[in-house]
């Protein structure tokens, strides 16, 4: 148990610390010029934008949690809008401690406060997920497809040919590998990944067949689009990154995105990697960088001030009936 502890405290601190020892060396690197031009674009942002995608932002919670209820249908289970939506809240509000602890708080409080049993409210968050990981899949596809030509450009310009042609052969020579294991091997990790993939397929054909399938994709959709107009209306804020292309918009939203999703709310890393995104399209890395640290502000305290809020209220509305 003590071991355990450690563990999830080690788990909060080194990527905490990491983030502010990333953010210290990041402010120490620019120039008092460039410190003044950060703080510039700071006081001159359009704040109206801001607080737009901060209500979008707010949106996007409530379509989660609506979406929720169909899928928790499925198990029998009904425990309304605001219980689903405080546990959303408090689940975003965790996952900045620890990352992708807040699905294992949301099956927590359905278990609390509504006896919903609590690996089956888990297995309903994972199915989620996993139409999620598929959406964002289609993210990844399009921001490649969409802007193709200058991340080749960027490719070319910074790696050698060769060692393209290198890390090309090595990904098939990995392919070919991955394939031969997975459908000859009985080595019994190999087993054991198989036998996770096959439930993550349950999990897909499940959503598949259930009976409200298309109000749930519908709100799927609500939630991605709520998430790329949040985006999107902040870029809008700063007179620097304003006039960039939906297809550049949708690269620093999706690599964004992972970052914020495995590290602790994108500490430290969000803002310094929207910066360097950006700068391939020409956007001033100062432009770029004020631009990240108004979108990580804006969208941490939302979610700070939604999942403090959350635990003051879920006691007094989540009373067992």
């Amino acid at each position: 148990m003590v071991k355990n502890k450690a563990s999830s405290y080690l788990g909060v601190i080194i990527p905490l610390t990491l983030g502010a020892l990333l953010t210290v060396y990041l402010y120490f690197s620019f120039t008092p010029e460039q410190t003044e031009t950060i703080k510039k674009h700071f006081l001159t942002a359009n704040y109206s934008y801001v607080g737009m995608a901060l209500f979008i932002a707010f949106l996007g919670y409530a379509f989660r949690a609506y979406r929720w209820k169909y899928t928790l249908a499925e198990i029998g289970s009904h425990p309304g809008f605001l219980i689903n939506f405080l546990a959303v809240s408090i689940g975003y509000f965790v996952n900045l401690g620890i990352p992708r602890s807040g699905e294992v708080s949301r099956a927590m409080i359905l278990k609390k406060y509504r006896d919903v049993p609590f690996d089956k409210a888990f297995g309903t968050i994972i199915a989620e997920r996993i139409v999620d990981f598929a959406v964002l899949l289609l993210l990844i596809t399009a921001s490649v497809v969409l802007e193709f030509s200058t991340l080749k450009t960027f490719l070319l310009t910074n790696i050698p040919i060769n060692l393209l042609i290198v890390l090309g052969c090595l990904g098939f020579a990995g392919l070919l590998t991955l394939f031969y294991l997975y459908n000859f091997s009985q080595w019994k990790y190999i087993l054991l990944v198989k036998s996770k993939i096959n439930g993550l397929k349950e999990g897909i054909l499940s959503v598949r067949n259930m009976p409200d399938k298309l109000p749930f994709l519908a709100y799927t959709v609500l939630i991605w689009a709520s998430y790329i107009a949040m985006f999107y209306l902040t870029v809008c804020s700063l007179d620097a990154t304003k006039n960039i292309s939906l297809g550049t918009t949708i690269v620093a939203f999706v690599i964004g995105g992972l970052v914020m999703t495995f590290t602790n709310g994108g500490f430290g890393f969000f803002p310094p990697l929207i910066g360097n995104i950006l700068f391939l399209y020409h956007i001033p890395k100062e432009a770029g960088q004020a631009l990240g640290w108004i979108i990580w502000t804006s969208q941490f305290l939302i979610t700070v001030f939604l999942g403090l809020l959350s635990f003051l209220v879920l006691p007094i509305v989540g009373q067992k009936k």
